[in-house]
């Protein structure tokens, strides 16, 4: 696949970055939708945030924020998808631009470690697998690294598509 954005296996974030500005204001001109848009550029990562530290940062805000937000971020996403799509990164680099609008992404990574953390206090207590509700690819990545280094649990992806959910087990145990 053409990787018009990659060399020597990072991205070109000027090239990748302008031609994001050339996608966004295309797609807000055409949509009409009463938003501003930021991107932010980090060149270091905070330990805090190494489960989800993209590199570029696409920020909205305006009047139609609310509408990227609604029926959880399901717009948001979807502009971030296509984004993705339209820059023809391979799916590898997809976790290093990241769009959000109202620190929806930031307050939804607290919400899944969170969740990940009690999920594995509940099996150790039980010794019974604890099964989340389906969630995408990132989402289950995030809960994956989360629990990696706790003791006395694991974690497994099961399902197909948009039904696939992480399961954790006691450790030691299918």
């Amino acid at each position: 696949m053409l990787q018009p954005f990659v060399q020597d296996g990072k991205i070109d974030r000027v090239a990748l970055t302008a031609e994001l500005r050339r996608f966004l204001d295309l797609l807000l001109g055409s949509a009409r939708f009463e938003l501003a848009y930021e991107i932010c550029l980090r060149d270091s990562v905070a330990a805090e945030d190494a489960v989800e530290s993209p590199e570029i940062e696409v920020v909205f805000r305006g009047r139609d924020q609310d509408v990227l937000l609604e029926r959880n971020a399901e717009l948001l996403q979807a502009l971030e998808y296509i984004a993705l799509r339209w820059l023809r990164l391979d799916p590898h680099f997809y976790d290093h631009v990241r769009f959000d609008s109202g620190g929806y992404r930031a307050l939804r990574i607290e919400e899944l470690k969170l969740s990940a953390r009690v999920a594995a206090e509940r099996v150790r207590e039980t010794r019974q697998p604890f099964r989340f509700n389906p969630m995408s690819s990132r989402e289950r990545r995030i809960i994956h690294l989360v629990l990696k280094e706790q003791p006395g649990v694991r974690t497994a992806s099961e399902g197909v598509g948009e039904q696939r959910q992480v399961i954790v087990y006691p450790a030691g145990k299918n």
